[in-house]
């Protein structure tokens, strides 16, 4: 990392604002014990330990870890099955007529599942399964909109010990095939649809498509939400109705399998490097001890609240802090199925207001659309119900930290900021809300146990104040086991690099106090001049302008400097572009950064290409920039944007 670099980040990094936890939080957290840190990083395993006795087991270990690198088994000869910990145990407490599920449909509908209610629902969906030929080590996709059929299918294959495989319902029928092909999923379970801003996701239209080539496929089951249902064409002998097939479970009763620890529990699948997609495995012990205990202690849950995470269940969020997490902790999960702006761009606020809303963990993309629409829509609804708010998908700008607690929280309520990964499986960095004192934009220290550090380009640990590479340097229970197989590539591509140490593929630094700073993926560099400048130190220099709401940058070539930096820009609603404005934050980046990082090019937008999970895809303005025809674009929320960047873009070259 060259001192350019370094003097970039520490300019744009320096946070002098800090929020200690309020003392009534402090009196009830589920953790208040600095002590944790010490003890859990003295004796990791028993530290893990201590959490797996929140967990009910059939049969206990016989030992808590083996690492043979790059490959983890924990809980080695312990038995258990998650669906009974995410279900079955609270029907032996008060919890049985406890909301499990709250659901809310884009069209206004609206479910409450207890969970008693959720006990029967698995069940009849265990029976279905397995009448339909699923064993225990078959594969199940599933390919679903936000809907409680989803969570009820995932329960139901981890309670006959059938490991799934969730495909986010936004992606294409060529996305779909992909991961049937390589998974050889024998039972697919769909919708006719899912609502989106109003019009339907085909999701049966896809699935016929994408079933083409796909002998594993023997039977697909069909959730009717959308459309009449002699509408939905159904192939015989493969095509089943989700409802009818529930019916002829009736209220039979399948005893959760006795599972291995490392029985494998999901395949989740993640964009690859190399163009195909890598299929994750999670296993079943360590991975439930690992986001029961992080859902427990981050979010604080209490037996009160109404917990909202806004992720689709097709992201890994989903699985771990909408499904498995706050089910194991006995948690009221909320789940929403469509946009956050149909009908209006209250309809967040609407739902906190609604439900009274106790915890919000949502994505710093969607954080920064909601400022730049203004305040106008949450100043509508009493949020007044909210104690803790979160943030996962990305790093956070502190501009935006600070909008979301003070316009959302009412500048009195903890924000955890959390760094994780699909290959993590839950939470690595956060700050634990009764105990931290938050910086805005840090996501603080390493939850107890995980021993993380910022490396140079030998893997040498580099000094607080300096930035670096981040790694882990040992073992956690939820971490993927491999790439499903392809063991080689997951040694290749995490282990390799720096032997011994789990390569994240993430820039950081560690300001003086030791508060890690994530500064985005490391391959989110823009090379100008021979000095390396990470994209996101750029957005977040643009976005700590007052006129900007949000900002996604990337390189472009350039004769003289090799590339030189685009930035396309949306602006919050009390500003109008102009080369006024553009000047003045060219010059606003280059008093933050310096003059290297001066973008070349700046674009005012409506908005940004992001995906359902509001992500914004870089990669998809790259090729616009390069000339390139556009890459996949199924998962865009809303392909119109894409062409409307694209057209400006043509017409300021032409």
């Amino acid at each position: 990392m060259s001192e350019v670099e370094r003097g970039a980040i520490s300019a744009l990094l320096k946070e002098d604002r800090k929020y200690a936890p309020p003392q009534e939080f402090i009196k009830q957290a589920n953790w208040d014990d600095p002590q944790i840190y010490k003890r859990a990083l003295e004796d990791p395993e028993g530290f893990w330990a201590e959490m797996a006795a929140a967990i009910d087991w059939y049969k206990k270990w016989d030992k808590v870890l083996e690492w043979n690198l790059p490959f983890a088994k924990w809980f080695v000869g312990a038995e258990l099955n998650v669906c009974h910990n995410c279900v079955d145990r609270h029907l032996q407490t008060w919890r049985k007529n406890k909301a499990a599920i709250i659901w809310e449909g884009e069209p206004g509908d609206q479910r409450v599942l207890t969970y008693m209610d959720l006990f029967r629902e698995v069940n009849r969906c265990a029976v279905a399964l397995k009448r339909l030929g699923v064993q225990k080590g078959d594969r199940v996709a599933l390919y679903l909109g936000m809907v409680p059929e989803l969570a009820i299918a995932m329960l139901a294959c981890a309670r006959i010990g059938a490991p799934h495989t969730v495909v986010f319902g936004g992606f294409s029928p060529e996305s779909l095939r992909g991961r049937i092909l390589d998974s050889q999923a024998k039972v697919l379970i769909t919708a006719d649809g899912a609502w989106r801003r109003g019009s339907i996701v085909p999701l049966k239209e896809n699935s016929d498509q994408a079933l083409s080539g796909t002998p594993s496929i023997e039977h697909v089951l069909v959730v009717n939400r959308t459309t009449a249902r002699e509408k939905v064409p159904m192939k015989d002998g493969r095509d089943l109705w989700w409802d009818c097939e529930m019916e002829k479970s009736g209220a039979a009763v399948l005893e959760p399998e006795r599972l291995d620890s490392e029985h494998p529990l999901y395949i989740l699948y993640t964009s690859g490097t190399t163009g195909k997609p890598k299929g994750l495995l999670h296993t079943t012990g360590g991975y439930l001890v690992g986001i029961h205990a992080t859902a427990h202690y981050i979010f604080d849950l209490k037996d009160r609240d109404t917990y909202w995470s806004t992720a689709d269940i097709g992201w890994v969020t989903g699985h771990s802090y909408v499904v498995y997490g706050p089910l194991s902790n006995g948690a009221t999960s909320l789940m929403y199925e469509g946009s956050p702006d149909y009908p209006d761009k209250d309809r967040f606020w609407a739902i906190i207001e609604k439900y009274r809303v106790n915890i919000l963990y949502t994505a710093p993309t969607a954080i920064r659309t909601f400022m730049r629409w203004g305040l106008d829509y949450p100043q509508r609804r009493d949020l007044s119900s909210l104690r803790l708010m979160g943030t996962v998908g990305e790093p956070i700008n502190p501009e935006a930290w600070v909008w979301y607690r003070e316009n959302i929280g009412g500048n009195r309520i903890p924000v955890v900021d959390t760094w994780w990964q699909t290959e993590t499986g839950m939470v690595l960095i956060t700050p634990l809300p009764g105990l931290t004192v938050l910086k805005p934009g840090s996501a603080t220290f390493p939850f107890p146990s995980i021993e993380a550090d910022i490396v140079d380009d030998n893997g040498n640990s580099v000094p607080w104040g300096r930035g670096g590479y981040l790694v882990i340097k040992r073992p956690w229970p939820a971490m993927a086991r491999t790439i499903w197989g392809d063991p080689e590539r997951w040694r290749q591509q995490y282990w390799s690099r720096y032997p011994g140490m789990y390569f994240t593929g993430d820039g950081a630094k560690r300001d003086e106090e030791g508060y890690f700073w994530l500064l985005g993926r490391v391959d989110d560099v823009v090379n100008v001049a021979g000095h390396r400048i990470g994209t996101m130190e750029v957005e977040s220099a643009l976005v700590s302008h007052p006129a900007v709401a949000e900002s996604a940058v990337i390189g472009i070539n350039h004769d003289i400097k090799g590339q030189a930096i685009a930035a396309f820009v949306t602006l919050r609603s009390d500003y109008s572009a102009g080369e006024e404005l553009m000047e003045e934050l060219r010059g606003h980046v280059s008093k933050k950064i310096g003059a290297i990082a001066r973008p070349e090019r700046i674009f005012f937008t409506a908005e940004l290409p992001k995906t359902r999970s509001a992500k914004i895809m870089r990669r998809l303005l790259r090729d616009i920039a390069e000339g390139r025809v556009l890459g996949d674009t199924t998962t865009l929320a809303d392909p119109a944007v894409l062409h409307s960047i694209k057209q400006q873009y043509e017409d300021s070259e032409g």
